[in-house]
């Protein structure tokens, strides 16, 4: 009888799993998939219900013919890749691989961790392949290679670009792009609020006006300067009394479990990981790592939708909790949380966790990089905190009166650590002095305090990753690819963590809404995961989809794209051509953008995008030209578009000065190229800003 021969994906696995398995298994590693659409060629032949033309991929021919000769001497074949669509999928092509070879003996195993008990479970409880989960991954495989083979030479030929379109990566760019739209957009609108500070005995905090005359004060009820100093002088005039003291318990309830989607955005929050990073991370931990003589599988899976636990691990933190922090952290019974709807939950995997909570990031860290142990103490404390009690906290919120209009100041202080203990969150405590109902409060001061709104933030991964998964669209273990994918291709580019479209990936994205609106729209991408969940749970056929996607619209659109891309030659800027009059255009060409004259090849005149000029509606008031926006070495400022016959320039300003009311705020720039907003009065005024307080002039 041969050895036995086991297939994972990675030589990590393969060389942990060895080790559980012993000397009559033999452990191969297929490094990922072994066949795939090939790379010149369009390979889905749509005329033939869009059959797939699979070829093994360049340099993995040896690894296939390792795998035959393995096979040929093995007593049985166990498929071990991993346990979701992608691994469903290797193991397939594998299967189909070695049928010649092995007309039976081929088994399919899973597991969700790579511990010796796991491991040796599913070898003796083997299963078969699931096709439905390959259907849907080949389906989705087909669609991605539809988009991508049909669009992306569309864009690179026209534009002498190497230019890419990807069914959820152009999505991805839309929604970084139409932020950015929004932000440009956002115009600060003024408020203000009035808080009083105030002392008891030796103890000073401060209260803020939520009511007037017993009317709740909303967000804009105090518009102006004027309005907070009338509500100012008027608490002046009275004595501020203690009208009610309201105490009160809070509990906060620990987080789920990881799973892939948060595991990412809290990574990134708190160490600043890109997804691709995490998931990288993550996939060490999980294949295993030589911890002393032992190798071992430190986490569970790591790509899953499921905040599920099993009952051997709950059994397990709760004997740690209760043995290690002690009984009084110990809920009388396990936490369950709530799993999200079928037709978002790509898998039945337990959450992330670790797969002993007994091996703590103290122990192992002398192990790992500084890399891994910071994102396996994040995974083993959420979990353990997840079955732990509440955390608790006193509260006290007091109303003080005075003519007529209410203040309240609150305190919070920690009554239980509960999870806090070992998940520490951002908590803040405010201890205020002993107030009883019906006692006066010494005024120290009265103000009024002046707010802009804020426009809303640019995505980080984190939050972007947030907003695929809310928007249901894309995989979470598919998120770290598509965000380096469209750093990679130039669309966008990171500035202190916060993803901002690039030039190219702003044309791209308005590119794409025009000649495919429905590729880049987030309710009809989020629908085609759930027509693709649909297959795998053998509620549609995979060609149905194909179909559907494919005849019932993008065909026609593609075929108006290749007509309207031949007349389109750029995106017109605004002005006209000083040589010939023609409209001027903002052009894409192999060495990057430019701007040219729409007249060419009669009229050859052409700028840099570095000179690139905004148009005002005003004239010049010395010669009539027109007014531009243009960008100098300390900000941007306006000049005439005669320069250099006319000389004329005025600064670009933002409104009043919100501080001294007289000068103006003007961009200016830093030493170090940081734009700033400042009062033209400067250093009468010292006013300063990150954003522009009023609406720029245009």
């Amino acid at each position: 009888m041969g050895k036995k021969l086991l297939i994972v994906e990675s030589p990590a696995k393969a060389k942990t799993i060895q080790k559980y398995l012993g000397k009559d298994f033999i452990v191969k590693a297929s490094m990922g998939h072994i066949v795939d659409l090939p790379e010149n060629e369009f390979g889905v032949d749509i005329d033939k219900g869009f059959k797939p033309k699979y070829k093994v991929i360049k340099g993995k021919t040896k690894i296939l013919k390792e795998i035959k000769e393995a096979a040929k001497k093995s007593s049985e074949v166990f498929l071990a890749t991993d346990p979701d669509r992608e691994g469903e999928a290797i193991s397939w092509h594998i299967a189909n691989a070695l049928k010649k070879l092995k007309k039976d003996g081929i088994y399919r195993v899973r597991f969700n961790e790579i511990t010796k008990k796991a491991v040796s479970e599913a070898v003796k409880n083997p299963d078969k392949i699931d096709e439905n989960k390959v259907y849907a991954q080949q389906a989705r495989r087909i669609l991605d290679r539809i988009v991508g083979y049909t669009i992306s030479p569309l864009l690179s030929k026209k534009f002498k670009k190497a230019l890419s379109a990807g069914r959820v990566q152009s999505v991805a760019l839309r929604l970084i792009c139409d932020r950015e739209e929004e932000i440009r957009r956002f115009v600060p609108k003024e408020y203000w609020s009035v808080e009083a500070t105030l002392k008891k005995e030796e103890r000073e905090f401060k209260a803020k006006l939520v009511e007037v005359e017993g009317k709740k004060l909303k967000k804009f009820d105090i518009p102006s300067k004027e309005a907070a100093e009338e509500l100012v002088e008027r608490a002046k005039r009275g004595e501020f009394k203690v009208v009610k003291v309201e105490k009160k318990e809070r509990r906060r309830t620990p987080p789920a479990p990881f799973i892939t989607s948060t595991l990412q955005q809290e990574a990134s929050k708190r160490f600043g990981f890109p997804a691709k990073l995490t998931m990288q991370l993550a996939q060490q931990l999980y294949e295993g790592i030589d911890i002393g003589s032992e190798r071992v599988g430190l986490i569970t899976y790591m790509r899953t939708d499921s905040t599920r636990v099993s009952t051997e691990a709950l059994e397990e933190v709760r004997e740690y909790i209760g043995k290690e922090l002690g009984r009084e952290f110990l809920p009388s019974s396990p936490r369950r949380y709530r799993e999200k709807t079928p037709k978002t939950s790509q898998d039945a995997h337990e959450a992330i966790r670790p797969t002993s909570v007994f091996r703590t990031p103290e122990e192992v860290k002398p192990y790992l990089t500084p890399q891994q142990y910071k994102l396996y103490s994040l995974i083993w404390s959420r979990f353990v905190a997840s079955q732990m009690k509440d955390a608790v906290f006193n509260t006290v919120s007091v109303d003080i009166s005075s003519e007529g209009l209410t203040f309240r100041a609150t305190g919070s202080t920690l009554k239980e650590e509960g999870f806090l203990k070992v998940y520490p969150l951002e908590v803040e405590e405010k201890l205020l002095p002993e107030l009883n109902e019906g006692e006066f409060l010494e005024v120290l001061e009265v103000k009024g305090v002046q707010h802009f709104t804020e426009p809303p933030p640019r995505y980080t991964e984190g939050t972007l990753v947030k907003a695929l998964e809310e928007e249901g669209v894309g995989r979470p273990s598919t998120y770290a690819t598509i965000i380096s994918n469209i750093i990679q291709r130039g669309y966008v580019e990171k500035e202190k963590q916060k993803l901002k479209p690039t030039e190219l990936g702003e044309f791209i994205n308005s590119l794409l809404k025009r000649l495919f609106p429905k590729i880049v729209d987030v309710k009809f991408t989020a629908s085609i995961e759930e027509e693709l969940d649909k297959i795998e749970e053998g509620k549609k056929e995979w060609q149905e989809l194909l179909k559907e996607f494919y005849f019932g619209e993008f065909k026609e659109l593609l075929e108006k794209a290749q007509q309207e891309l031949k007349t389109l030659k750029g995106e017109e800027v605004g002005r006209n051509c000083p040589e010939c009059g023609s409209p001027l255009l903002k052009v894409y060409g192999r060495y990057g953008a430019f701007i040219a004259c729409s007249n060419y090849p009669e009229c050859k005149y052409k700028e840099s995008l570095k000179g690139e000029v905004q148009k005002l509606d005003r004239k010049c008031p010395q010669c009539g030209g027109e007014l531009l926006v243009r960008e100098g070495r300390y900000g941007k400022f306006i000049a005439c578009s005669n320069y250099p016959k006319c000389k004329y320039t005025e600064p670009l300003t933002f409104g009043k000065c919100p501080k001294c009311g007289q000068g103006e705020v003007v961009e200016r720039r830093s030493k170090k190229g940081k734009t700033f907003y400042g009062c033209s009065r400067y250093p009468e005024c010292d006013f300063v800003s990150n954003r522009p307080p009023k609406e720029g002039k245009e």
